[in-house]
Formats: C-alpha cells, structure tokens, sequence
C-alpha cells in the first residue's frame, strides 16, 4: 500500500474534503468531540464531520507547526497533487482494472503507475478518478469501476448534457441576436458565427421541428430555455430560421407540416419504375384497343396535367349524347410499389402562386398519361344521354387508346362561342352544343336542390425572389360559358358513375354532403350577402365509402373520377372500376376502402391546408405591400356580408378575402350588401390575419 497514506487523521494531518464539486486540501488542528477542526489554506477554519474527509490522509506532521508554516506545506503539497494530477490517465487506468476488478480503492489504481506512491501521488490520483464521472463512481472509501456498456451510456448522457448546456447558453444567445435582427435593431448575423456543432445541427433540427408543428411537445424544455425572452409567437421557429437563412423568406411552411415535398426532388428514387410506365405507354403493345372519337379538351393555356377532354353530339329527342374521355394511369398502375405508395402518399397535386406540386411525377402526369393533342393515350371513356330537360340517363364505360383532337384554353373556346375566329373556330359546334347542355344540366341540378356558389378566381402574379418578391393580383380572365360547360362536363361523368355503382352494388369512394337544404337556398349564388347566407346551412362535402347525397351538387350519389392525374380518389374509383369491366370483380372491398380512407381522408385534409392557407398568405402580403407603398390613403372596397350586435362581415372582392371588424366601426346604418371601403392594419400574412381599422362610406 501507498506509504504516508493516514486511516484516522488526527492534529498534524494533511487530509482532503469534498466542497463545491471539488477536493479542498486542510489541516487538521485538532479533534473536538468526534468533530475534525481544519485550518485552510486560506487561513480560515472550518469543523467537518470524520466521515467528510476523503480515504486518502497524509502525511502528518507535527502538529507544533506555526500557522504560516502550516500554509506553506498546504501550498507545496497542492501544488505537487495538482501536477501529478495532471500526469494521471484516468482512462488507462480504467483499461487496466475494467474487467478485472469492480471496485478497488485510490491507493490500489495509484500503484499501477507509481512503484511506492506517497501521499501526494494517492490524492492526484483520487483527484483524476473523481473526475472521472463516465467511468468511475466514488463510493467511500472505493471507486467503483464500471463495465464497457456503462461507460459509453454514460459518455452519451454526458455529451447530451454537455450539448443541452451549450445550447442554453450559446442557443438563447443566437435566437436572441437572430430575433433583434428580424425586428430590425441590427443586420442579420453571419451564419458563419452561429454555434458550432452539434449545437448549431440542433438548434436547426428544432427549429425545422417546430416549423412542422408548432404544438410539439419535443425538446419543450430546452424549447422554452433557448427562446426565453423572445415573443410567444406561434410562427417564432419559421422566423427564426428565415433570419438564420435555413429557409427562404415567404417561405411555404404548410408544406412542411402536411409533409408534402414539393420540386421534383421526391420523384429520383422512383425514376426506374416511371420509365417503365412511360415505355409501356409509348411502345403501344399493351395499351386498349384504338378508337377514332374525334375529342377535345379545355383547360388553362398553362395547364400540363390534361385529364379530360369530351365530345358531344345531338341527340334526336333533342337533348345531348355525351362522351368524356379521362386519362387513365390506371390501366397500368401498381398500387403496392414504391410509386403506387408514394403518390398515395401525397393524396393530390396542390396548385400554388409560387407553382404547382403534383401528384405524380411530372414525367408522368404532364407527360405519358396526359391526354396531349395527337398522342396516344390510354383513356376511360364515360357515356351518358342527357335529355333536353337536363335529365341524366344511365351511363356507359369503355377502356380505349385515344388521341385527342384538340387541347383548347378557356379564354378561345369562350371567343369562339362569341364568333372570332381563332384555334377553338372548327369546334364551335361541340362546344355551342356543350353550352346548351351546360345550361340545363345546371338548372336541372337547380331544381334538384342543388346550391352553387361562384366567386371570381384570382390570378397572382409574383415578381422577384426572396424577400425582393412583390404581389400582383388581377382577375382571371372572364369565360363563363367555357368554364361552366367543362364543369357540367365533370359532374355529368361523376354522377353517371354513382349511379352505376349504386345499381350494381360495387364499392367506390364517393363524396358526399348529406344535409338538408331548404328550398329556397337552392340557385346560383354570387354576392357577398347570399354566399354568406348559404354557406352557414352547408356542411363540407366529405369522403365516403357509402353512397350518400350531395347537396350542393343536387345530386342523390357523386363519385369523383374525372381527374386520375390530379386526385388519388380518382384514380381509385378508376382502377375499381377497371377491375369490374375487365376481370368481372372488384379489387378492394368495401371494409378494404374504408381501410385506405382512413389515410387518405388524413393526407388529403393536411394538402388541403396548404391549397387553402398558401394562397390567402400572399393575398395578405400583397394587401400589406400595397399599405407600405400608399400609407394611410390605402383603402379596399368592400361589401357587407353579414352583421350582428357585435361584428360586421364584410367580403373584399379585389382579392376575394372576407374580413370581420367591431360593429362600432360601421356605424348604425349597415346592412348587407351595402358597399364601403375599409382601410386595414396590423396585416400578419403568416397568421392570414388583418384588422379593419377604418370604415368609410363609398
């Protein structure tokens, strides 16, 4: 054993003691009923309890010595201890003793390196081990020595704890200097001088998590630590990592929280599979047999993902013999691979101002399924007779390869309509007859209950990049008749199809809107008093695997069909019925389509955030750019939707948002459909908000 070392220190003795985390070197001057008087370095004096002091004593002087020579040995004894401590590989001596012994006292690991330690040696060596915590526990008058699986579950716990301090300490001060920055008290700090790693790989961990979800309970402890001080802003993380240059300004989080990607950087992991698809279409060898159907479609002049097209002729009790062409992806489509899954996962292709997310890889939803001018393309092809008071007969499928005359755009099919000569003239004549059919398929669908709102649709228009990006709204180009005559177009395919399935009892996934609708709220509703007016009796339309009425489409079954590229619903009810017609049963049962509604019914309402969200917030950036750029003197029209006691509804038609404000503002004489302007303030476009700050009469 270690010489020097002391077993019951008494006057004279050299011992250690245990205070602040760290070993402090005494004297003992003397013992008092079973209580240790120490003197200190420091001259001071304390008592301690024997059981205080630290199992490596030594050495002992006599205890005559003067108390300036009693602070002399303390110092020179510290300092050597200090120096061996510092010699000491506390790691080496774990390598030693692991696996050997399980606990072995300070004198015992000292041995390993000295051949006769003193004292001094000893307590270096203790010091060492204490410090230690990953590898040895101090159990008087032993050390514990743990196995490999502790030491490294230790060392993990000890670096998390390490990382944890750094980020409250490093973490707080960077959201700080990042948020004084946002409001505007300093440029934005260098990235370069955020924290190092880990620390700065978890600060943007957390940030990206709580942009996902703002209500997530992960980290809420360290959350509340680094962000203390700063706003109690529900979009605090998306700020943040703007500032930090993580993500662009504007920069579209709803995405992020429907877990919906958008680019095309999802579709490289399925490059292989959609080839395959794009061969199989383009060699022709599996594709159903060819027909000559003269069709045409109508859609936006940008739009690639063409799903639908038509042709119509007149009937001789003189109502309307209808076709509608749809592409058909289902004619090939794996629903088990990884394709199949990934786009189930993404449920719908979302139409944003910054630019479109699809469904399918573009590829394929812009490419080989999409029913293009000249292009082979497989195609469901729906039939109906439309009879001349706007009754819907019963409806006829047929799988065929297609090539569609004509892809036509709203505004020339509605010039055509009104006699100019352009691409839409040689098929003025389907598309009169689809007007006409148009007409009195929605005054039938009217007098079946139906209840259609139309608003004006908004075109945006985004200049520039970044936080450089400016708002242009302007109305969509007007083609009421066009627009209306594909719409019937649609409704006539999908009911036609409920119908069918209904009858024959075969499983689909219909959308319903099951409520009662008073008489008098059926009609085409267009001001801003009505839609409110009817809106509040209408409950959202919602999928089912049960057949039920809809509506506001007037209609005792609907089930969507009419846009396979667009809507994995459609797609479903596609290739259900494809099963039926070609192999005589269906592929999903009724409980088997409940299963996926399930998740779909999820997917579809987290896209449906983001399709409604995203755009209100650049309506509410262009409402907050035009009050910087006109001040005061910026002003909206406004018409009265509804009004209580309380709050007045107004509808602003410039950029189709509707807006509440007090009752005091708008003075006693208010009523709906009067029209004022309304000048705002406090416009947040992240949070979709604004507040009427001023009411004036037109």
């Amino acid at each position: 054993m270690a010489s020097h070392i002391v077993q019951n220190p008494s006057a004279g003795c050299i011992v250690k003691f245990m205070q602040g985390n760290e070993p402090q070197i005494a004297w003992v001057m003397e013992e008092q009923k079973g209580k240790l008087r120490l003197f200190l370095p420091n001259r001071r004096e304390t008592t301690l309890s024997p059981s205080r002091i630290l199992p490596w004593a030594g050495p002992s002087y006599p205890a005559t010595q003067s108390k300036d020579a009693v602070v002399e040995l303390l110092n020179r004894h510290r300092e050597r201890r200090e120096r061996l401590a510092s010699e000491v590989a506390p790691m080496e001596l774990w390598e030693m003793a692991q696996g050997e012994m399980e606990r072995a006292p300070a004198e015992w690991f000292a041995e390993l390196g000295y051949t006769s330690p003193d004292a001094d040696a000893v307590a270096a060596c203790g010091r060492a081990l204490l410090q230690c915590k990953t590898h040895f526990r101090f159990q008087p008058p032993e050390f514990e020595i743990y196995d490999a699986a502790t030491v490294e579950s230790r060392r993990q716990a000890e670096e998390a704890a390490r990382v944890r301090e750094a980020m409250v300490c490093g973490g707080a001060d960077w959201f700080r200097r990042l948020w004084e920055a946002r409001i505007g008290r300093h440029p934005a700090p260098d990235a370069s001088t955020a924290p190092e790693e880990p620390v700065r790989g978890r600060l943007e961990k957390m940030l990206r998590a709580r942009m996902r979800d703002p209500e997530t309970v992960e980290d809420e402890a360290l959350w509340k630590q680094v962000t203390k001080g700063l706003p109690d802003d529900p979009h605090l993380a998306l700020l943040l990592a703007m500032t930090w240059g993580l993500v662009p300004e504007h920069y579209n989080f709803w995405l992020d929280r429907a877990d919906y990607e958008s680019g095309t950087a999802w579709e490289e992991p399925l490059e292989s599979e959609t080839q395959e698809l794009i061969r199989a279409v383009e060699e022709g060898g599996s594709l159903p047999p060819a027909e000559d159907t003269v069709f045409i479609s109508i859609d936006s002049a940008t739009t690639r993902d063409i799903d639908d097209a038509f042709c119509i002729a007149s009937a001789a009790d003189g109502g309307w013999d209808v076709e509608v062409a749809l592409a058909c992806p289902a004619w090939f489509w794996n629903f088990d691979s990884a394709l199949g899954k990934a786009v189930f996962h993404r449920a719908t292709s979302i139409y944003l101002p910054e630019g479109n997310c699809h469904m399918m890889p573009e590829a394929l939803g812009e490419g080989a399924f999409s029913l293009f001018e000249g292009q082979a393309r497989p195609a469901l092809v729906v039939g109906a007779h439309v009879a001349p008071d706007g009754t819907l007969g019963e409806g006829s499928f047929r799988f065929s390869t297609i090539k569609v005359a004509k892809n036509l755009n709203y505004p020339d099919c509605e010039a055509a309509l009104d006699g100019v000569e352009n691409a839409a003239s040689p098929f003025v004549e389907s598309l009169r007859l689809a007007a006409a059919m148009s007409d009195r398929r929605l005054a039938s669908r009217v007098e079946h209950g139906a209840v259609i709102i139309e608003r004006p649709e908004i075109d945006f228009e985004l200049e520039g990049e970044g936080a450089d990006i400016t708002v242009k709204l302007r109305p969509y180009p007007a083609a009421p008749r066009a627009q209306l005559l594909v719409a019937e177009l649609m409704v006539v395919a999908n009911a036609v199809l409920a119908e069918w399935a209904v009858k024959n009892d075969v499983p689909l996934l219909f959308r319903t809107q099951d409520v009662a609708v008073p008489r008098e709220y059926a009609g085409v509703w267009k001001s801003a008093p009505d839609i409110a007016r009817v809106v509040r009796i209408l409950v959202a339309a919602s999928l089912d695997v049960v057949p039920r009425p809809h509506a506001g489409m007037g209609l005792s079954a609907y089930s969507p069909v009419t846009s396979p590229l667009r809507r994995f619903t459609d797609l479903v009810n596609e290739a259900q019925l494809l099963s039926v017609l070609t192999r005589g049963s269906v592929r999903w049962s009724r409980e088997e389509l409940s299963d996926m509604l399930m998740h779909l019914s999820i997917r579809l309402e987290a896209a449906g955030q983001v399709q409604r969200f995203r755009p209100r917030y650049w309506k509410y950036l262009y409402i907050q750019q035009q009050a910087r750029a006109h001040g005061d003197e910026c002003c909206w029209k406004a018409e009265v939707a509804e009004e209580n006691d309380m709050w007045v509804s107004v509808s602003l038609p410039e950029v189709q948002l509707g807006l509440r404000g007090k009752r005091s503002l708008f003075g006693e004489k208010v009523f709906p459909g009067q029209e004022l302007h309304v000048r705002l303030g406090k416009v947040n476009p992240l949070r979709n908000e604004a507040v009427i700050l001023d009411v004036r009469e037109c």
